[in-house]
């Protein structure tokens, strides 16, 4: 059975840090791509950073500089890296995982990923 679950949502304050994980299991993330995706109050959801099953990367314009996904092969984690973070950074944010093609084809962006955490709320003041 395919688990995602995620942690590490919170409250801070612009220009601060925050890190998510997310447990994986059910599957390894060597054979898919992983992605984090953000859905803010009232607006679509928007997948901000994807990881390829080589450890590629990819990341959305509004957040390239500023966060990092990465994966703990020891734990089969992957996490996100987020610093200066911005109000507009408030949302709930989700790991997803789908097919590795989804990474090579750039499609990712999309983030029609067919397996979704529970999410965790990050939340940015300013």
């Amino acid at each position: 059975q395919v688990q995602l679950v995620e942690s590490g949502g919170g409250s801070v304050q612009a220009g601060g840090s925050l890190r998510l994980s997310c447990t994986i299991s059910g599957f390894t993330y060597r054979s898919v791509c992983m992605a984090w995706v953000r859905q803010a109050q009232g607006k679509e959801r928007e997948a901000v950073a994807a990881l390829d099953p080589s450890g590629g990367t990819g990341y959305v314009d509004s957040v390239k500089g500023r966060f990092t996904i990465s994966k703990d092969n020891a734990d089969n984690t992957l996490a996100l890296q987020m610093n200066s973070l911005k109000p507009e950074d408030t949302a709930v944010y989700y790991c997803a995982a789908g097919g590795a093609y989804m990474c090579h084809s750039g499609s990712w962006r999309r983030g029609e990923f067919g397996y979704w955490g529970q999410g965790t709320q990050v939340t940015v003041s300013s």
